[in-house]
């Protein structure tokens, strides 16, 4: 969904073309990819294109299970996110 609505956007197309291309081969998306595609496609706007295009559902969907993945994979590579009180 991502990479559908990144082609104006070079740099986030780039960035979704590889985490695509990783999945697609049955490879794991590295955490960097799948946190830069995250912020960048919040930067430019492309998250709200695509609640308005596939609805409310549909994108917490999708936005929960990049979260979460990027989540795991940020744990795993000793990175947890730290909490202040």
């Amino acid at each position: 969904m991502v990479l559908s609505e990144s082609a104006p956007y070079a740099e986030l197309r780039s960035v979704a073309q590889a985490a695509y291309e990783d999945f697609s081969a049955g490879r794991e998306v590295p955490y960097v990819a799948l946190k830069g595609m995250f912020v960048e496609a919040s930067r430019k706007g492309v998250l709200g294109k695509l609640k308005q295009r596939y609805g409310y559902d549909t994108f917490c969907d999708m936005v929960i299970v990049l979260g979460r993945e990027t989540d795991r994979q940020r744990t795993i590579a000793g990175k947890a996110p730290v909490r202040s009180r």
